[in-house]
């Protein structure tokens, strides 16, 4: 937990405030209980008024001064931990935002959204009440038993007994609560993976009538962590009575034995109201004590969540010395590339080489599970390769900063993705800078214009979040537009044709060989109609090339690409 407090250090003179403040507040308060001594004994009992409106000055500036010492503590801390929070989630997503797919397969978004919101705002409330309570309570304790010493050390061995019995409470009560307490993070990860899974795959769960059966899963989920809490508020329940009982008994304790010492004349009246006050003192900073041994551990196990995170280094990262300064068209080659996916048996690719050509369209075709996507994915490094080199331009794609890379690349990927905001924004998502006509000309190219147009608003018509308000095709065309507006060396397209039908795609793959001509462009699809006036058609089986050539060519020689192309289209079109 320590390792997240380094992130204080914009916030070093705010904490020092805090301790001045808070040990100035404790002053105070251990200072009124002998004053209240005084009018009792100097005032009150000698019928001095003088006297006890002197000192009951003093007590309503000292109150006063501690109320104002309170506010402006509670502000720092409330502050400092804001500012820390602050802090923690904008590293927190720095660091996911570098991380490469690997790390998302092995740590799963619904964890990742738990730990920069739950998780944090656990280290937030924890940061208040360590700077409010743990720094007041032990100072609060040591002094009170030195106050009270002052009054009467006799009386003492009252606090000398009560202190360890209230110690061995707390002691049994956090036992049982820090173990619940670890269970929760886990439990509200689990529920954040099914109400995550039920909202983005709503439309699958209305189309297969399966809410009943989501209902119960999350349910189920839900239970499990009520059913924890539960557990936890059952302790704290027990908690305060056995502690106020513990104070009222310590309370009785000190009433009766002072009594007797007054009675005794070893012990006056006003340091018997004195000794009382910081016997309870004492107790509330063990009370105090205790909710943050109870909280503490808590925000220990989001710490060690949050550490993960930043502590994770990403597989993919940039060499020391990059190489940036290349000239070049697009020429993007593989030599003898193999890549297996984390804890596969087998690889997804095996010795994988081939050259990709400004100027031209290179096909990569193959059935369900052959490896295309894997393939297309390496290429801006969204994998790592195993063995073997991926070189844009002559340069290993290593050897590059990963920003020179991708952007140069343009990709559609096979799930187009939308965000909200109007069209305009997503197609500038592309590129920042693009102007209203370059932007008009992307989605013209993309056949987009026509259903742009029969919106309401046009361009600035509004996308809901994930591109719900669109269709697939209108999804895969502003995708598409997107990649254009960004005029890069190579474009990806990742079966990003699948959702149009034959007319659309064929108008779209002619304005794209207008658009394309001194670019590299990288095609992924299922049709053969998509690809077969490709320059180059790679056909992949098994994670393998099964053939590379033209269309005419692997009819001839390519049996799979021969069973592909006779699956999907008659002997006269073959012919």
């Amino acid at each position: 937990m320590l390792k997240i407090y380094r992130f204080l250090k914009p916030f070093t003179t705010m904490v020092i405030g805090v301790l001045v403040f808070v040990f100035l507040q404790t002053l105070g308060d251990l200072y009124l209980p002998s004053l209240m001594s005084d009018i009792i004994n100097d005032g009150v009992m000698q019928g001095n008024t003088d006297k006890i409106m002197q000192i009951g000055k003093l007590m309503l500036l000292i109150a006063g001064g501690g109320a104002v010492c309170a506010i402006l503590a509670s502000f720092l801390s409330s502050k400092t931990a804001v500012g820390l929070g602050t802090i923690l989630r904008s590293e927190v997503f720095g660091r996911v935002e570098s991380y490469s797919l690997n790390e998302f397969d092995k740590m799963g978004t619904a964890t990742l959204i738990t730990r920069t919101t739950n998780d944090i705002n656990q280290i937030q409330m924890v940061t208040v009440m360590i700077m409010r309570m743990m720094i007041s309570a032990p100072m609060m304790a040591i002094g009170g038993i030195i106050m009270a010493l002052q009054q009467d050390k006799t009386l003492t061995w009252v606090l000398a007994v009560a202190i360890p019995i209230l110690g061995c409470v707390i002691a049994l009560i956090a036992s049982r609560m820090i173990p619940l307490f670890r269970l929760v993070q886990v439990k509200i990860d689990k529920i954040n993976l099914v109400l995550r899974e039920k909202l983005t795959g709503i439309r699958v769960i209305r189309a297969f009538d399966t809410i009943e059966h989501e209902m119960k899963r999350f349910d189920a989920a839900n239970v499990d962590l009520t059913n924890n809490y539960i557990k936890v508020n059952r302790i704290m329940a027990f908690m305060m009575p056995s502690i106020m009982l513990v104070m009222n008994f310590t309370s009785l304790a000190v009433l009766w034995f002072g009594g007797i010492r007054i009675s005794n004349g070893s012990m006056d009246l006003g340091a018997l109201a004195a000794f009382t006050q910081y016997a309870m003192q004492i107790m509330f900073s063990m009370l105090m004590l205790a909710m943050m041994f109870i909280m503490v551990p808590r925000a220990q196990v989001a710490a060690v969540r949050i550490n993960e995170v930043l502590d994770t280094v990403p597989d993919i990262t940039d060499a020391k010395e990059t190489k940036d300064s290349v000239t070049g068209k697009g020429y993007v080659e593989f030599k003898d590339v193999t890549f297996r996916y984390h804890g596969a048996e087998e690889p997804a690719l095996r010795n994988i080489s081939f050259l990709a050509r400004p100027g031209e369209v290179t096909a990569i075709i193959g059935s369900t599970g052959a490896g295309k996507t894997t393939l297309i994915n390496l290429i801006p490094r969204f994998y790592d390769v195993d063995s073997g080199k991926i070189l844009l331009d002559g340069v290993d794609i290593k050897e590059m900063s990963q920003e020179n890379l991708r952007s140069r690349i343009g990709f559609v990927p096979q799930k187009a993705i939308l965000f909200a905001g109007t069209i305009t924004d997503n197609i500038k998502f592309g590129n920042a800078h693009a102007t209203k006509e370059e932007i008009q000309h992307a989605a013209g190219v993309a056949q987009a214009t026509e259903f742009i147009a029969n919106t309401e608003d046009g361009f600035d018509h509004a996308i809901a979040q994930g591109g719900t308000n669109v269709s697939g095709g209108q999804k895969q065309r502003l995708s598409i537009a997107r990649a254009l507006a960004r005029k890069p060396e190579v474009y990806i397209f990742d079966d990003s044709f699948s959702a149009l039908d034959f007319k659309t795609d064929a108008r779209l793959r002619a304005a794209l060989k207008k658009e394309t001509t001194e670019a590299t462009v990288i095609i992924v699809a299922q049709r053969v109609g998509t690809v077969m006036d490709a320059n180059r058609i790679i056909v992949l089986e098994d994670g393998q090339i099964a053939g590379i050539g033209t269309h005419r060519e692997l009819l001839n020689t390519c049996r799979v690409y021969q069973e592909i192309v006779s699956s999907q289209l008659s002997e006269e079109e073959i012919a």
